[in-house]
């Protein structure tokens, strides 16, 4: 009987605590999926409030404009949000999303 997990094919899951990470002002959407961008621009933009942020940049990319899109409608909608455009060229311009929060 072979009681290794590794070699029977089972490797237990290791249990990793979660890292807590600083609030900043610039959210890049890049490593997420497509699918969880508008829980992550949610609770990031709920966090940032709570940290007291006001200017926020959120970096979706260019490509076909769906992240952009996204966003944005989500901007529209969160009665938080005062405005929010394009990023200045040296910021990303439509590549990345600022935003101002009341």
């Amino acid at each position: 009987m072979n009681d290794d997990p590794e070699r029977a094919g089972t490797i237990p899951p290791i249990e990793t605590p979660p890292i807590d990470l600083a609030i900043e002002d610039v959210l890049d959407l890049h490593s997420f999926l497509p699918k969880d961008v508008p829980d992550v621009v949610r609770d990031y933009l709920d966090a940032a409030c709570e940290a007291g942020l006001r200017e926020l940049r959120i970096i979706h990319g260019r490509g076909r404009g769906v992240q952009r899109k996204t966003v944005r409608t989500l901007l529209e909608r969160d009665p938080r949000v005062s405005g929010f455009g394009d990023a200045p060229l040296e910021a990303g311009g439509w590549g990345a999303t600022w935003v101002t929060l009341e």
